[in-house]
């Protein structure tokens, strides 16, 4: 397999499949999103798209964030990311499935904890959509051209 075959997302707010803390949750939370960084994606990357969703959510796949046109030099986004459609970076937010900009954390029904997905692909195009644009307009803009993507998970329940 090749050395960039895959990004590697991590965060310092939660490991890989643990507990997503309080303040990254929507709710009761802090709503707060959180830290994130990746290794360098392959050459040729010309943007960057994260996506946060809950496969487990009651109605089926949750988008919780959908943000894209980051720089392909990005290889961090800091905690917090304000929820406005053009961000001073130029990356784009989308909308989520609370059909707001931006994160909106977990907080799923009472009962077992779902599993969130933090998944960060490596497009050879930037991405031609407007801030608001749906996780599905952005998936659509996206066929044909990932060279790459890495996922965290993590998990949340109440």
């Amino acid at each position: 397999m090749d050395a960039i075959a895959v990004l590697t997302v991590v965060s310092a707010a939660f490991l890989a499949g643990a507990p997503i803390p309080l303040k990254h949750a929507g709710g009761k939370g802090g709503n707060v999103s959180p830290p994130l960084s990746w290794n360098a994606p392959p050459a040729g990357t010309q943007s960057l798209t994260v996506i946060c969703d809950d496969p487990d959510a009651p109605v089926g796949n949750w988008t919780h964030w959908v943000l894209f046109n980051l720089s392909p030099d990005t290889v961090a986004l800091p905690a917090g990311v304000p929820p406005r459609g053009t961000l001073p970076n130029g990356a784009i937010q989308g909308v989520n499935d609370y059909r707001k900009l931006g994160y909106d954390g977990p907080w799923p029904p009472p009962g077992a904890p779902h599993r969130y997905c933090f998944t960060v692909y490596a497009l050879d195009r930037q991405l031609e959509l407007a801030p608001g644009a749906t996780k599905a307009a952005v998936l659509a803009a996206m066929r044909g051209h990932v060279l790459t993507k890495g996922s965290l998970p993590g998990v949340f329940g109440r």
